[in-house]
């Protein structure tokens, strides 16, 4: 169906992807503490 340098590249994309997205989540868990801290 695709061929492997498409599949490479959509590797990487998905990789980074999910980098992103796990950085993005502890980041958010780590405003939230702060926040909830602040507010307490």
């Amino acid at each position: 169906m695709t061929s492997d340098n498409n599949m490479d590249s959509a590797t990487e994309t998905y990789t980074g992807f999910l980098s992103m997205l796990k950085i993005g989540t502890i980041l958010t868990v780590i405003v939230t503490v702060l926040v909830v801290i602040l507010i307490s």
